[in-house]
């Protein structure tokens, strides 16, 4: 056979594996995963076949970028010749044509192996049995995102328990610290943080009665310098200096507290350990009588073990009236109510089963938000997922339905902000960048921007509740501890945040099926703490969070070996941010082509 028609057999050959795994990957889209996902939850062997899907699917991914790859390098090497007059135009066209098809013997298994998973996957869908159940599609066309969604107009239920916060925060109980420690005590999504916040913002009465005021987010990660430099700087209204001596910090926020009256709120505590907490509480003996923490957690334990005088109180859930006003007022935005009386009983039976979580509530009318098909309504009212018992799913339920009922594109934004830690602070224009430069937002046929279509994504999963604004900072957004606990469930190995538990857990692998990595940035990290993404080669997202600006200043440092040793073997890249690190210099073997923020 001559070098011509080799390659002509070579170019058949890859084109027809190429074209059979693209067909099947998008009969998989057809496939309707929601009875897949809802049985995965007790049935360990969907859940394998879904992962299986999963990872075959950024294989796919990952060979066509190879592809696309030796494409370009063969067109920039033709460019090449034809500038020093070498091939004619068109001979060098059809060699480009040939050879871009004419692959190595890694890239033809590759191929075939893929195929082969392919036919398993297929084989194996006939065995699970899986039904096919329909998505919620709405019937509107573009549903516009309205401000009421963003910043909530009225806190329904929740005005007479701001009342009674800001009655024992203006109480002068008789005590031996000069401050008293108020706790609100529920489970997650009773809304502890919004009464909190309501109480903090009233001008009339807590802006006037204290003298100093400060809120700061703890979370599950308790990091003691954080949280006093965070303090410091809201009762100083300025950024503190880069100390990370915590002993210097403390000192500086005594001296700025001492005979002033103060409200402190440490929102989202659940550290319980007695001597932390002391430790960090040192600062306050030196205010005016009257002062107070105000703390939010989902455990008494943890009330129980601050110092001072302590005042319990606990966030039941929310009455049905009330959730009904908030699911109602999500799902009606753009109706008449009067006019879908059909819908309105339905939605009263959906409530039901929102246990009294405001979030939930929240979460239901967004999906259900100007949908007018009754039978979609009904879907939501009787699917499965609502008979699961707490030890079979940890998600509340019509957290995990929202997440159901999103198209598939947004299922992949959703969960990629796994790679996120709870409470983590992000901007509208940083996510659609990463999303963007890991190819999740689908392009359009109507040319528009991926920046423009990423902002539509952005404003679909806030009106669903998905997002919500800092209570920080309003230019900010963050995903409630829950809906975090969802992202991480959805997204299981594929993505990992190494917290500084993890981080410092050095024996803890990254598994070959993870994708996106994310981890806590410190002012010394040396190449020991990455040892353990050696020979990764799949791994897609590496970010040293905070993206932005890190909010515990200084300067900080990383092994140049990291540079020049791990970095040029993660080949499939597609996001690398080492943001605020000291970087003088990047390798010449750094062959990374997308570099953002």
């Amino acid at each position: 056979m001559e070098e011509g028609d080799q390659k002509l057999m070579n170019l058949w050959f890859i084109l027809t594996q190429r074209e059979y795994f693209l067909c099947v990957c998008c009969a998989c889209t057809d496939w309707d995963l929601s009875d897949a996902e809802d049985k995965q939850i007790t049935d360990h062997s969907v859940k394998e076949w879904l992962g299986n899907l999963k990872d075959l699917a950024y294989d796919m991914e990952d060979i066509l970028d190879e592809f696309a790859y030796e494409a370009l390098q063969r067109e920039l090497t033709a460019k090449e010749a034809d500038h020093q007059g070498r091939p004619s135009k068109v001979r060098k066209l059809v060699s480009i044509c040939l050879g871009i098809f004419n692959p190595n013997v890694n890239m033809r298994s590759k191929v075939l192996e893929i195929t082969r998973h392919l036919r398993d996957i297929s084989a194996q869908k006939s065995e699970l049995c899986l039904e096919k159940v329909a998505a919620i599609t709405h019937s509107t066309g573009g549903r516009p995102v309205t401000a009421s969604l963003v910043y909530e107009p009225q806190v329904y239920g929740r005005g007479t328990k701001k009342e009674i916060i800001i009655g024992m925060l203006l109480r002068n109980e008789p005590t031996k610290t000069n401050f008293s420690v108020v706790s609100i005590v529920a489970m997650g999504g009773m809304g502890k943080t919004t009464v909190a916040r309501l109480v903090y913002d009233d001008d009339k009465t807590i802006t006037k009665h204290f003298d100093k005021k400060a809120w700061v987010c703890v979370s599950d990660q308790f990091d003691a310098v954080r949280i006093t430099k965070t303090i410091l700087n809201s009762v100083t209204n300025s950024q503190s200096s880069d100390s990370q001596d915590l002993h210097q910090i403390q000192e500086n926020l005594g001296n700025e507290l001492k005979g002033k009256k103060f409200l402190i709120v440490l929102d989202d505590l659940w550290n319980d350990d007695y001597f932390e907490l002391d430790m960090l509480c040192s600062p306050f003996w030196v205010g005016a009588q009257g002062s107070k923490i105000l703390v939010t957690t989902r455990n008494n334990n943890v009330a129980n073990k601050m110092r001072g005088h302590k005042i319990l109180h606990e966030l039941k859930q929310l009455p049905y009236d009330d959730c009904l006003k908030i699911f109602q007022t999500h799902a009606f935005e753009h109706m008449n109510i009067d006019e879908h009386p059909n819908l309105e009983s339905i939605g009263r039976r959906i409530v039901e089963k929102c246990g009294g979580s405001p979030l939930a509530a929240r979460a239901l009318g967004g999906l259900l938000r100007s949908e007018l098909r009754e039978c979609e309504w009904e879907r939501v009212l009787y699917i499965k997922v609502w008979d699961f018992t707490d030890k079979e799913c940890d998600i509340i339920p019509a957290l995990r339905l929202s997440y159901y009922h999103l198209s598939s594109h947004l299922k992949r934004c959703f969960t990629y902000c796994a790679n996120f830690p709870q409470d983590y602070e992000f901007t509208k224009q940083g996510l659609i960048l990463l999303w963007k430069a890991e190819g999740l937002i689908q392009q359009s046929k109507d040319n528009r921007k991926m920046e423009d279509l990423g902002d539509k994504y952005f404003d679909e999963l806030l009106s669903r509740s998905f997002f919500q604004s800092s209570n920080s900072n309003k230019s900010r957004f963050v995903m409630h501890d829950l809906i975090n606990d969802l992202a991480k469930s959805i997204a299981g190995d594929t993505c990992l945040h190494l917290d500084d538990g993890l981080w410092n857990d050095l024996q803890c692998s990254v598994l070959e099926n993870t994708r996106h990595s994310s981890f806590i940035r410190h002012h010394y990290d040396i190449f020991k703490n990455f040892e353990r993404f050696h020979k990764k080669e799949r791994l897609r997202t590496f970010i040293a969070l905070p993206i932005d600006v890190p909010t515990n200043g200084g300067r900080f440092f990383l092994s140049n070996k990291v540079l020049e040793e791990l970095i040029p073997r993660l080949g499939h890249l597609r996001v690398l941010s080492l943001a605020h690190y000291m970087i003088s210099k990047i390798p010449d073997s750094f062959d990374i082509e997308i570099i953002i923020m």
